[in-house]
């Protein structure tokens, strides 16, 4: 009998831990994701600084290959030369939440579509508002 109750404290406790461990993790993803975020926004307006207008890719400024926690790259999308408003990151007005470019991770589900108000688009980690505003896409 003492031996089922230890066995039923030790799994509500794992009940309960598991889940808890699973959102930390989450958010340490997602923290190590902004700060990813902050560096690449410091390098490409650097290079912005220096050439007048923001880098084509992000292997112009040997990031490249940088991937996010999830194991997808970092998505760039510079304005310069761009027709039209398509591809550009929208907030619900479907105005276009930065001037020059777009930086952003796909986050867990490595889907993104540009209206952030998309289903795919909710768990994205992005830059916005030219810089002020780095973190979820569903805080912004």
């Amino acid at each position: 009998m003492e031996l089922m109750v230890a066995i039923a404290l030790a799994t509500i406790l794992v009940a309960i831990a598991v889940p808890s461990y699973l959102q930390y993790i989450q958010r340490m993803k997602i923290t190590i994701a902004e700060r990813d975020i902050g560096d690449l926004y410091a390098r490409i307006e650097s290079y912005t600084t220096l050439s007048m207008t923001p880098p084509p890719d992000l292997a112009t400024i040997g990031m490249a290959n940088l991937l996010d926690p999830w194991g997808n790259p970092y998505q760039y999308l510079s304005f310069t030369g761009l027709k039209g408003k398509g591809k550009m990151r929208k907030d619900k007005n479907l105005v276009p939440i930065n001037t020059e470019f777009d930086l952003y991770s796909m986050g867990p589900d490595g889907q993104s579509v540009p209206p952030l108000t998309a289903k795919q688009s909710r768990d994205d980690v992005i830059m916005a508002n030219d810089g002020s505003y780095i973190g979820p896409a569903a805080n912004f």
